[in-house]
């Protein structure tokens, strides 16, 4: 099976001043963290859909940048197009967000063995809770369209269809950074 990785980083951080794809985390663009940490959890391709700032962004090794042009219009459509990127060969993919630094490796791979063992989407909980890195088979992507749209990915499928979703209890966090304040508290957090 292949199991592609998508990192959906096209936003411009209106919150945050700035795209969140720029922001260093401990010396690092979070960019380069959500397609290592993808990578590190074992996909391949691992494809970064871009849209503001994207002529800003460093190199990306071990990725395919894919420019969404119409970012703008929010974040299911950087779905909608990073899906389509994806090549023919990828079974699924795994979606993650750049604005989250505290996803792990172990939670790509546990979504992945799931889908493995047989899930058709898996989606990673913390504590009950549904987040991020989203297991997505390519049957499921054609499903879609009528539900990612505007600033909405593919929570609402999932909410549609529990028929499909595996859950899958993870360690770690989903937090995201959305504010300078989110940034300077999340620092203070891991610093200290």
């Amino acid at each position: 099976m292949t199991v592609a990785g998508l990192v959906l980083a096209a936003g411009a951080g209106r919150r945050l001043g700035r795209p969140k794809a720029l922001l260093e985390w401990d010396g690092e663009p979070l960019v380069r963290r959500a397609v290592q940490l993808l990578r590190s959890g074992g996909c391949d391709p691992v494809h970064v859909v871009v849209g503001a700032g994207a002529e800003r962004l460093p190199a990306l090794p071990g990725a395919v940048p894919v420019v969404n042009q119409r970012w703008r219009h929010g974040l299911g459509g950087s779905l909608l197009r990073g899906l389509d990127s994806l090549p023919g060969v990828a079974d699924a993919a795994v979606v993650v967000l750049v604005d989250q630094p505290w996803l792990a490796p172990a939670a790509v791979r546990q979504v992945r063995a799931a889908y493995a063992a047989g899930a058709v989407v898996a989606v990673a909980t913390y504590a009950g809770r549904p987040g991020h890195p989203v297991l997505l088979s390519r049957a499921t992507w054609p499903l879609l369209a009528p539900y990612a749209t505007g600033d909405r990915g593919a929570r609402d499928f999932l909410r549609a269809r529990p028929d499909l979703v595996t859950r899958v209890p993870c360690d770690g966090s989903p937090a995201d950074v959305d504010t300078p304040a989110d940034l300077t508290r999340a620092q203070a957090r891991y610093e200290g």
